[in-house]
């Protein structure tokens, strides 16, 4: 909640700018502007790869590396963050992260050596990590109640337009222009949000934490207590894994194997961002509905659809068969993504900034590790390929929500 009059005057000596009442519908559509930024980093370049790959004189694997090293230290970078924007605040570290990240964009816009673009790919993932981590708080923080479960799984399906605009965009780029470009695009959008940021937003932490490691830890273990919170970070980065085993493969599956164009790739992933967001609206539709038996319907749909996937290639393999079952399976991920991440994150209100740290932190190293591991394992060059990898994640999610959950009640 908005902070009182008289713990504003306490914390004003600090000399940092609260958030104003007249500006908090301002700093929530900043918040959701900003929301969306992982997933920009992560697929707008998607449909860059081969090239990037050709440019730079690389291996698949060590460009599909600058993403999962972004993913990784991402997630590494939110079991910390968490902790310190509750003690040192939300403002300022944003601002400071937004403009490290502009500046790591510009290095990788004119470097030639793989090694920077890896030393950027992971700063950048720790910035990105104070900085979603401070706007997914700043929601538990501004607002209560029903309003908060409201925004909260609202905020699920904005971070998925992410993947719906970001490879649209990123194929036109590399089409008209060069790999480069995308990373442009992405430091001329940090300079906006940095300014909108300092123009209209302001501190929303209610009560500074003091920052020890004792503490922290302690924290950690109280939350992981929860077994519905503990499998649900494992859930969640199952179900995004899912979706980044395609971002890693899907764009030398379409362009290589398939002899499409970097825009036909980006359609590709576009469709793929869609799925996620129609698994969103359809999670935030079932919010009323019984929490882990629709979980468990949409994992056995999942699949459902990557048996068919696996089985119709035999007979019929083609880029719309393709895209034709990762869409239904794109969608029964996040729908699962969205009901369990928003339980996650409005699961602990009194540690609103360390509880975002651990689900994010945790659900993207599960994902680059999950995804990287099956990728490299599989090598996925076909549709069947891709469902293999596919039913890996799915069958673990299975076991999971039916075994491990099974006894467990419904939250509240």
């Amino acid at each position: 909640m908005i902070p009182t009059q008289s713990m504003i005057a306490r914390q004003q000596q600090s000399g940092v700018r609260r958030l104003q009442e007249k500006n908090k519908k301002a700093a929530t559509l900043i918040s959701f502007l900003l929301i969306p930024l992982s997933g920009l980093i992560t697929d707008i370049y998607i449909p860059s790869m081969p090239h990037m790959a050709q440019g730079l004189h690389q291996t698949e694997g060590a460009i599909q590396l600058t993403l999962s090293l972004f993913l990784v230290s991402y997630g590494l970078a939110q079991f910390i963050t968490g902790s310190l924007i509750d003690s040192y605040g939300r403002f300022r570290l944003t601002l400071v992260s937004l403009a490290v990240f502009i500046a790591s964009n510009f290095v990788i816009i004119f470097t030639k050596q793989i090694e920077w673009i890896y030393a950027m790919r992971i700063v950048q993932g720790i910035t990105t990590g104070f900085i979603i981590v401070a706007k997914r708080a700043f929601f538990v923080d501004v607002y209560e109640g029903e309003e908060r479960k409201h925004y909260l799984s609202l905020m699920s399906i904005v971070w998925s337009s992410a993947p719906v605009i970001a490879p649209f965009i990123g194929g036109y780029l590399q089409q008209y222009f060069n790999w480069q470009a995308n990373f442009y695009v992405l430091a001329i959008y940090g300079m906006l949000m940095l300014i909108l940021e300092w123009a209209f937003s302001g501190e929303t932490v209610p009560v500074y934490r003091r920052f020890k490691w004792a503490s922290v830890i302690k924290d950690y273990r109280f939350m992981m207590r929860s077994r519905m919170f503990a499998y649900g970070l494992l859930i969640c980065g199952l179900c995004y894994g899912t979706t980044m085993i395609f971002g890693l493969a899907g764009a030398f599956i379409i362009e290589h194997e398939m002899h499409y164009s970097s825009i036909v790739a980006g359609y590709g992933a576009l469709v793929m961002g869609l799925a996620w967001m129609c698994g969103g609206f359809l999670g935030k539709a079932s919010l009323s509905k019984s929490f882990l038996p629709k979980l468990r319907r949409s994992n056995a749909l999942q699949l459902l659809f990557t048996l068919g996937m696996i089985l119709s290639a035999a007979w019929m393999q083609n880029l719309y068969t393709l895209l034709a079952c990762a869409f239904l399976i794109h969608v029964c991920v996040g729908f699962i993504f969205n009901n369990y991440f928003a339980y996650c994150l409005g699961r602990f209100p009194q540690m609103a900034g360390l509880a975002s740290g651990l689900s994010g932190g945790a659900n993207f190293i599960i994902t680059a590790v999950a995804s990287y591991t099956v990728v490299g394992l599989l090598h996925p060059k076909t549709q069947q390929g891709l469902g293999y990898g596919y039913l890996m994640m799915g069958a673990i999610a299975f076991l999971v929500l039916q075994l491990l959950l099974k006894k467990e009640p419904e939250p509240a």
